[in-house]
């Protein structure tokens, strides 16, 4: 991903400090890397080393291990998961 790549559907900046793996609101200058520079505006691009993206599908991060697929399979089986939880 390029410093300057926007998403093809919004045409917001992708290469930000809000997309990277590193990106830490409760750590100094919001960041866990500690050698990394201190960027200003965290939802525009940059030019950080230590920029290193973070899986996004519809708005949400994916969790350790979770392949990228449909939300609606993804819904059946939370419910199918919810339902087992009760059965006798």
């Amino acid at each position: 991903m390029g410093t300057r790549d926007v998403c093809p559907q919004c045409d917001s900046d992708l290469h930000t400090c809000r997309n990277c793996r590193h990106y830490d609101p409760a750590k100094h200058n919001q960041c866990a890397e500690t050698q990394a520079e201190w960027v200003r505006d965290k939802e525009a691009a940059n030019h950080c080393d230590y920029f290193s993206p973070v899986a996004v599908r519809r708005g949400a991060p994916l969790v350790a291990g979770e392949r990228g697929g449909t939300s609606t399979s993804t819904a059946s089986d939370a419910k199918k998961r919810f339902d087992s939880l009760f059965k006798r």
